[in-house]
């Protein structure tokens, strides 16, 4: 059954900012999904498939539907090396993982508090603290929306990156995701090689799941604003990758700059980039970049789409200035009629 709801997508996005859109519907299942996407389509209306809202900001008016990711469910199969988790794309993120380490499924923990739905996990192949969501997958169940067929791809045909996936490129548009499969071993290792999580080495006892999900959880509250008190979509710059020799000749000129080698490459830490640029702070309208934390742009209460806009340049405008570095939102943008990007925006206002 079709579920309609208020037209305005505040509540729906983390940023909390007001905008409108033409319908917005939960689809609880596979079958509901294809049912009311098919009629639309029929209809010639945009569509746009939401989780969370945890990585969106809409720029305009969405002159379409907005149909809402409700599709809950988790199963778990029990191996004699693996704990195999099916997970519907609907349930929220941050839950799963909690909920795991509750159960002694270990494997999950560098990857708490990460927001979004499981859905959206492997678009963005989500990572912290030296994990990828691509380490513990198994496989992504998609819908296809040409067959209206559900396939099953494995980790290997996702081609995950960083902050990167097929779903970004030759799945983009024609395709769904709407369940999960992770693959966590019984005979689970600690990754705390990555920054704050090495003080816990240091002790003589064994580090638990538990320790490091605690650990994460309380670095993450500390440095994140939390979006149920003040409107954000979390970190809103990937961390830019740079040739190896681009990278020598900035740490000549900064020796304190922040890079971590990836590949060929090295990749930088953007917030590092956007606080030695000053900008902790600075302000366009009700949009400010978070004194704490640089790399997150908040809603102070009364923000538009345009501020954010706005400030979104201009951050990008002096990080290119002072270090010839080109930052990429990570945030997705939604126009009118789809996604869009903020290069696009600014070009279509010349």
């Amino acid at each position: 059954m079709q579920t309609s709801l208020t037209p305005n997508l505040k509540p729906f996005h983390t940023f909390a900012i007001s905008q409108t859109c033409s319908n917005v519907v939960e689809i609880h299942s596979i079958e509901q999904l294809i049912e009311i996407y098919q009629s639309l389509l029929e209809a010639k209306q945009a569509v746009l498939f939401l989780g969370k809202g945890s990585n969106v900001l809409f720029t305009d008016h969405f002159d379409g539907t907005v149909l809402l990711n409700r599709l809950m469910g988790i199963e778990v199969v029990e191996g004699e090396e693996h704990w195999q988790l099916h997970i519907n794309g609907g349930e929220d993120w941050p839950t799963i993982v909690e909920w795991s380490i509750k159960q002694g499924y270990a494997g999950l923990e560098n990857l708490a508090l990460i927001p979004g739905c499981s859905g959206s996990a492997p678009i963005q192949n989500i990572g912290a603290y030296g994990v990828e969501f691509q380490d513990v997958c198994e496989y992504v169940d998609i819908l296809c929306l040409d067959s209206w067929k559900v396939k099953r791809l494995s980790k290997l045909e996702c081609k995950f990156g960083y902050r990167d996936s097929i779903f970004k490129h030759e799945l983009y548009q024609k395709a769904i995701v709407v369940a999960v499969g992770l693959k966590l071993a019984k005979y689970w290792k600690p990754n705390i090689a990555y920054g704050p999580l090495k003080s816990l080495d240091e002790s003589d006892v064994p580090v638990t799941a538990k320790e490091i999900f605690n650990r994460v959880c309380s670095i993450r509250m500390s440095k994140l604003p939390d979006p149920n008190r003040q409107g954000n979509a979390g970190s809103f710059f990937k961390n830019p990758m740079v040739e190896r020799n681009k990278f020598e000749d900035l740490q000549a000129q900064y020796p304190d700059i922040v890079g971590y080698s990836s590949g060929d490459k090295v990749k930088l830490a953007a917030g590092w980039l956007i606080d030695q640029c000053g900008l902790k702070g600075h302000q366009v309208g009700g949009a400010m970049v978070h004194p704490q934390q640089a790399l997150v742009i908040v809603n102070q209460g009364e923000a538009t789409s345009k501020d954010v806009i706005e400030l979104a340049a201009y951050v990008k405008q002096k990080v290119w200035e002072k270090y010839q570095v080109e930052l990429e939102h990570e945030v997705r943008f939604i126009g009118s009629d789809g996604e869009t990007n903020l290069t696009q925006i600014l070009e279509s206002r010349k």
